[in-house]
Parts: structure tokens; sequence; C-alpha cells
């Protein structure tokens, strides 16, 4: 018995409720059973204790996995549209690109395709082109330059010069290999259209040195060093398509003969347009 006009508990297991008072100046109140005897609940499952999941509207960042993300992913040719899809054609390392610089160097050996089948790459032809448009910019201003301070005339900037170079450059190495994918495709010998794209872009390499010795005020030179430019940049190009094109039947030889005749032109019209000075 209880002081202040409460009544007497038994000794039992009650769980959960409030004895209820004798006066009428109170009510009983009851409580409803609950799980705050068991943390984390029973039904939860995580990493910890059984990993207790956060409720919807929490911040998720910390519980996803790395990378994921909560944009649907795109299929078909949507991803053609997206980074994803052309990310592994830039994930080479620093020794692939300059092995790849110097197999361009030695065009006799027709092993780059074999090399790089593997793993093409449109880093090395993306950095070739802009470090030859920067070149042929740099070079070309220049040399135009000590040539009108020579003779004493007055020189102005060419801004097309910038211009003109990023369309050549980026232009030959875009269209030049998609065209000849669907030539190739037509003859029934399909090549890869990134492994075109990584040829065609480590043969102008050649042409970086060739700029930079143009800066030698001699005609003739300049001329032989595009010539050899050329030369050796359609050499790498045709040998290295030769023997995948041989199956394409008797024609392959006027294929492989117009895949070395352009890429000489490549090397006059920069000729005419890049390693000539006028005053």
């Amino acid at each position: 018995m209880m002081s202040g006009g409460y009544t007497s508990i038994d000794n039992q297991q009650v769980s959960g409720s409030v004895p209820a008072v004798s006066d009428h100046g109170h009510v009983a109140v009851k409580f409803t059973d609950s799980d705050l005897q068991t943390f984390p609940p029973a039904a939860s499952q995580g990493k910890i204790s059984g990993g207790a999941q956060p409720p919807r509207d929490a911040d998720d960042s910390f519980s996803r996995p790395a990378g994921a993300s909560d944009e649907p992913q795109a299929s078909g040719w949507f991803r053609a549209f997206t980074f994803a899809a052309y990310k592994p054609y830039f994930d080479v390392d620093t020794s692939d690109v300059l092995d790849r610089l110097k197999e361009s160097l030695f065009p006799f050996r027709g092993t780059f395709t074999e090399k790089t089948s593997a793993n093409p790459d449109l880093y090395g032809p993306f950095w070739i082109c802009s470090t030859l448009i920067f070149v042929a910019a740099s070079i070309g201003t220049f040399v135009t330059y000590i040539a009108h301070k020579l003779k004493k005339k007055e020189w102005d900037y060419d801004i097309n010069l910038v211009t003109w170079s990023a369309g050549v450059f980026y232009g030959y190495v875009t269209v030049v290999p998609l065209a000849l994918y669907f030539i190739l495709k037509y003859f029934s010998a399909p090549s890869g259209l990134v492994q075109l794209f990584c040829l065609y872009g480590y043969s102008l390499f050649v042409f970086i040195p060739a700029l930079c010795l143009s800066v030698v005020p001699l005609e003739i030179f300049r001329w032989v060093i595009a010539g050899v430019a050329g030369f050796m940049s359609a050499t790498f190009v045709a040998l290295n398509l030769k023997a995948h094109i041989s199956s394409a039947g008797e024609r392959w030889f006027l294929i492989v003969a117009g895949i070395f005749l352009l890429q000489l032109a490549l090397a006059v019209v920069l000729k005419l347009y890049l390693f000539t000075v006028t005053v």
C-alpha cells in the first residue's frame, strides 16, 4: 500500500503500462508495445549491425557505391553522345603514347596496327592535332614576322592561320578515316573506325618537327622537309593498312595507292600554305 491515494501494485511482469490511480482526478494511461528494447530493429540489415537503412528523404551520398549516379544510363545510339562512351579511348599511359609516337617515326615497320589493335586510343591523335595547330600558327607567325622585319616592311598578325590549321588537321583526321571506313566496308574488308582514327592521328606526328624546321629561310630546304615528312606519313599509313586491305581482293593495290597519294597531297597543301613565306 502506498500513500497519496495510489493502489498497490502486484509483484508481476507489467510491460509498457502505468498503474491506475484510485481517485477520479487521474486517468489511466497506457503505452502501446514497441520495439525500443531492440535497437536497431531486427528487420533492418546493414554493414555494422545489420545495416539500418536511412529514411527515404535522407542524403545517401555516402551510402551509394563509388561512381553511382542517379541519372539513368543511356543505351543504344544515345550512348554515343555521352562521355562514358569515349572514356576507354582516352585511358592510356604516357609510356603507351610515347611508344606509338616512336612507331610513327619508323614507317617501314608496319606493325603499328597490330600493336594497337587491342587498345586504340584517341588521346594521342587529339593532342597531336592540337599541337600541330599551335605549332603551325606560332611558327608561321614567327617566320613571317622575321621576313617582314628583315625587309623593313609592316607586319600584321593573320588570325586566319589558326582557323585554317584547325580546319585542315581536325578535318583531315576525321573525314578521311571516316570515308575509308565505309570504303573498306563496301569491299568486305571492314576495319575498326577508332583504329583508323588512331592510325591517321599518329601519322601526322611527323609534321610537328617538320614545321619546326621550316624556320630555315631556304625554300629548297622547306620543300625537302615537306617531301620527307609527307613520304614518311604516307608510308606509315599505307604499310599499316596493306596487310588488312589485301583481303579486299584484286583492288587492294588501288586502295593502298590512293591512301598513299592522299597523304602526299596533304604534305603538298601544308607546304604551300604553312611552309611558304610571302612578304
